[in-house]
């Protein structure tokens, strides 16, 4: 079930304004924690004090020297305390969904999914996501990703049950001719579950079905019925044939708009789309620009950037610029009214990263006027253009400052902290380097003020907004460069985090 808790903010010079922050009560869905991919969680966490479980997401990982190439989905956690991951079996494919006790990580029950990943460079993810009116608030049901575009659903909570599974296409039509719908339809970024229940997910088409799809947005409702919509007609551009892989649709509290990029291909333009959940009929749409020039940016196939929507309605899409890399490989957090007809003030950054919303309680240091705040990587790559001074920050979405490497008035920082550990691969060309973040949808503890995040050195930190600081960590792995991994916080306060293939749960003592 959806709720949403009010805050009362202070505002300069006294008064208060009421922002509602949207959570799922004690549920991490999916991709961002909920359908907004705020990443909100009104539960304290735990302290980072010691690795209570772990367990192997990636049975074969597949590793490009000290690299692992691969996005992991995100975990999700029911109130009862169950936690779902998708698990891959193969070097480049395969998956089963696993669900755990999030007390102790005992295997509750395994489904072995014929979900296979469209084509990519690096290994696009396989994103579940809880259901909300399917079981009940302790024992919701979970969808997954399933071969030839199908999507199935299951009860969370108990071993023995069959799983019930649907083709947005029509199920009739996948039961003439499946092994064509295996080989030429597959999903392409994570699900998203709406407030009704509804699922909608990104696909891809290779080749002729009986069903006449081409690439667009499905979607299936509480009652299995499908439907889709085609990219070139929600971009209303015959160029843009293609959801953008690994970018999951982002939902309204009401469940009355839907916000997905369609693309022409990695590193192509693309253009953000406003969608009515109910229909899937285009409502607005807006091409994404790069701030300085009004080049079309680049939207790439390999990074995990979602849309985001704020409590006040506006979105954000992170994308990279073009020409490419110069912004230092650090792209831009395109920013835009509700209904897309006003473009806001961008952030820096945008590569690879769904930011998370901060409310201005967690940050007593600020005196600016905004009702929120969004925390972002912010990474300024060496080999690149950058220095190598790698950081996480809080910017403003409504007030501005001169970056100093895009020449522009971009989102005004507020906090922000630079990695702890230096980087040998720079050291002689970047003296002073540091192993960058890798947190993708970072975990925002709103109780304590803090944000749960992960670094390449392979640390798992907690940020205190209140100190600036990072005022606790523990070392996860060895450290490797890898995919972007996001963090989660559980209904106990447990910490959630993937690092080299491995789902590790951390907190034992409050």
């Amino acid at each position: 079930m959806l709720i949403s808790a009010a805050i009362s903010l202070a505002l300069v010079g006294g008064g208060s304004s009421q922002v509602t922050v949207t959570r799922l009560a004690e549920n991490w869905v999916g991709h961002g924690g909920n359908s907004a991919h705020t990443g909100i969680s009104n539960t304290p966490s735990r302290q980072l004090d010691q690795i209570v479980w772990q367990t192997p997401i990636d049975l074969n990982p597949r590793y490009s020297g000290n690299d692992l190439l691969t996005h992991y989905g995100e975990t999700c956690i029911t109130s009862s305390n169950v936690v779902i991951s998708s698990v891959k079996q193969n070097l480049n494919d395969g998956f089963n969904i696993r669900a755990f006790s999030g007390a102790n990580g005992t295997p509750i029950w395994t489904e072995v999914t014929d979900y296979s990943v469209p084509s990519q460079g690096w290994i696009p993810s396989c994103g579940p996501t809880l259901v909300y009116t399917r079981g009940t608030q302790k024992d919701p049901w979970v969808a997954y990703p399933m071969g030839g575009g199908r999507v199935a659903f299951r009860p969370t909570l108990f071993a023995n049950s069959t799983p019930i599974v649907h083709a947005f296409y029509g199920d009739a039509n996948y039961n003439i001719m499946p092994s064509t719908y295996q080989s030429n339809v597959k999903i392409c970024t994570p699900l998203t579950s709406g407030p009704d229940g509804s699922i909608y997910f990104g696909f891809v088409v290779y080749g002729a079905t009986s069903a006449n799809l081409t690439s667009g947005l499905g979607k299936i409702d509480v009652n299995g019925n499908g439907s889709w919509v085609s990219a070139t007609t929600l971009a209303n551009d015959a160029g843009l044939t293609e959801i953008k892989q690994n970018c999951a649709p982002a939902i309204d509290v009401k469940g009355t708009s839907l916000y997905i990029t369609c693309y022409a291909g990695s590193f192509g333009r693309g253009t953000l789309v406003r969608v009515n959940p109910a229909t899937l009929q285009p409502m607005s749409r807006v091409k994404l620009l790069d701030p300085r020039n009004g080049n079309d940016a680049a939207v790439d196939a390999q990074g995990t950037a979602s849309p985001i929507i704020g409590p006040d309605g506006d979105v954000y899409q992170g994308v990279l610029e073009n020409p490419f890399p110069s912004n230092h490989d650090r792209g831009f957090l395109l920013h835009y009214s509700a209904d897309l007809s006003l473009t806001k003030i961008p952030g820096s950054f945008g590569w690879d990263d769904t930011p998370t919303v901060v409310p201005r309680i967690m940050v007593p240091s600020y005196t600016g006027t905004s009702s929120y705040l969004l925390m972002c990587k912010y990474n300024n790559y060496a080999g690149v253009g950058g220095d190598g001074n790698n950081k996480i920050a809080v910017i403003d979405p409504s007030s501005s400052a001169m970056d100093p490497i895009a020449g522009i008035p971009t989102g005004k920082v507020i906090l922000s902290i630079s990695g702890p550990t230096l980087d040998d691969e720079f050291q002689s060309s970047h003296p002073g380097a540091v192993r960058e973040w890798c947190v993708n949808s970072a975990a925002v503890d709103v109780p304590k003020s803090c944000i749960i995040v992960s670094s390449e050195d392979g640390v798992l930190y907690r940020w205190n907004l209140r100190t600036n600081t990072l005022s606790e960590q523990i070392r996860l792995t060895t450290g490797i460069g890898e995919a972007y991994t996001p963090t989660a916080i559980g209904p106990d306060g447990r910490i959630y985090a993937i690092a080299n293939a491995t789902l590790y749960a951390v907190g034992v003592a409050r």
